[in-house]
């Protein structure tokens, strides 16, 4: 792949579907449906999603199929050269293909002339998607911020503005290719699917936690939409199939609730809902630079640098503090990791400053980042006993509903070759698990049966405990 290809994929966040998907995925759920709707991709790229079709077409009704089913548009010149050039495989002429393989910014607007046609939409493709954190930090894409305005301020992806753009046309069958935090985000993806699966029951979804695309590390999955006649407020069941690595798969029927924002694993928000204590802990994130600016003094601790990663490590600095900022750090020992490594040490959670960096504290000198370790800092202060205790409470936690939900309620973050899928754990999401931890009046020996419940793994004792103080 030559430089500028890799430029295109980045601006136009771009990632080509091979026919495989197609003919394993999609062909199944369509193929009594050929005659009975003109087949549509907005963003074909080179066009593996729809041509395909063309295979089940006889030879001399192919011509025919084409011009009055099949419309395939992208914005780049040379893909729709190459889409052009895939429909001659399937024998229709350059001539011909021209006719319905057009140049078009679809993102901008919908093709109205659509659907003026004989046959309804059906539209089948694989949408730009690009963050629209990602779009704000780089030259080369801010100039796709114009999407992201008027009816559509507040969405986080192009891949929704694509979809929204179906709603607002009245199209009713979609299958899109998306990545997975359709379903699993929280920030990225909560408003979008409040506002779109009200319109739209989700058939049929195919997740991937395997790589399909050689040059991104977003995880995808296949959704098969269908427009409701009209909008409801209702949660949502459908079949969805797993696909991991060493193409082992699973099958499970998911309840999306509305209650919940639509996102999967709502086991664990309606966990962190329903034990809520009566006197939750105040929680604060981040060492900023400012604070220690405000806080000089003779007194010197170690911390680490989180915007300094050096050689796989944080970079080690000692800050001379007044002694009411050293203490305030001393006596805060716990740390948030929001992203899983991809070892099965590295797993989201806390974990105790000095035993995994040797340092009393976490300096953020710069911007904060979200996938950075971070230090918190509890209100009312608790003793260091407390905090051990509340750091194998949130693990334990954490991990007993990764493994009941198969980390469904976590944001998927990049694939990887780990073991597992990696996940994100939101900042909100840490906040309210520790909000479920019932420091206040709790007696030492609630304290020991809780310590000996986490050890032993008996998590009914645990909410035993919690239920009191809910």
């Amino acid at each position: 792949m030559d430089s500028q290809e890799i430029r295109n994929r980045r601006k136009f966040g771009m990632h080509l579907t091979s026919k495989d998907i197609f003919y394993k995925y999609i062909y199944p759920e369509i193929k009594q449906d050929f005659n009975n709707y003109i087949w549509v991709d907005l963003y074909a790229g080179e066009g593996n999603l729809i041509l395909p079709i063309l295979n089940f077409i006889s030879q001399n009704e192919r011509k025919y199929f084409f011009l009055n089913h099949i419309f395939l548009f992208d914005i780049q010149k040379e893909m729709v050269n190459r889409c052009i050039k895939n429909a001659e495989s399937y024998g229709i002429s350059e001539v011909i293909a021209k006719q319905n393989i057009l140049i078009r910014d679809n993102l901008e607007s919908f093709p109205e002339f659509l659907k003026q046609k004989n046959f309804p939409v059906y539209h089948i493709t694989n949408p730009p998607y690009l963050y629209l954190g990602y779009i704000k930090k780089h030259s080369e894409t801010q100039k796709l911020l114009h999407y992201f305005k008027k009816d559509n301020n507040g969405y986080q992806d192009l891949y929704q503005i694509a979809m929204l753009n179906d709603l607002r046309s009245g199209i009713e069958d979609l299958v899109y290719i998306i990545p997975s935090n359709f379903l699993y985000g929280a920030s990225v993806s909560n408003k979008f699917r409040l506002d779109f699966l009200r319109h739209y029951k989700i058939l049929k979804m195919i997740i991937f936690e395997t790589k399909i695309f050689e040059f991104t590390g977003t995880n995808i999955c296949i959704g098969f939409f269908k427009k409701r006649k009209k909008p409801k407020i209702k949660d949502l069941k459908f079949s969805g199939m797993k696909i991991k690595k060493q193409n082992e798969i699973s099958h499970k029927e998911y309840i999306l609730k509305f209650q919940y924002k639509y996102r999967a694993g709502y086991e664990f928000d309606e966990f962190l809902k329903n034990y809520r204590t009566s006197y939750p802990l105040k929680v604060n994130y981040y060492l900023l630079k400012d604070k220690v600016l405000k806080n000089l003094g003779s007194s010197e601790i170690d911390v680490i640098d989180a915007n300094q990663y050096i050689n796989n490590k944080y970079k080690k600095l000692k800050l001379k503090v007044n002694e009411k900022l050293k203490q305030k750090l001393e006596s805060n020992i716990l740390y948030i990791r929001t992203v899983d490594t991809g070892s099965n040490h590295g797993r989201v959670g806390l974990g105790i400053i000095k035993a995994d960096f040797n340092v009393n504290g976490i300096l953020v000198s710069g911007n904060t980042y979200r996938t950075h370790p971070i230090q918190i800092f509890f209100e009312p202060q608790l003793s260091l006993e407390d905090q051990i205790l509340i750091k194998d409470y949130f693990n334990f936690i954490l991990e007993l509903f990764r493994d009941h939900l198969d980390s469904e309620f976590l944001t998927t973050y990049k694939y990887s070759n780990a073991d597992y899928t990696r996940k994100y754990l939101g900042l909100t999401q840490t906040r309210k698990l520790i909000e479920t931890f019932p420091y206040k009046n709790l007696t030492a020996d609630k304290k020991e049966s809780l310590r000996k419940s986490i050890k032993n793994k008996q998590f009914n004792e645990i909410l035993k405990i919690l239920t009191l103080f809910n």
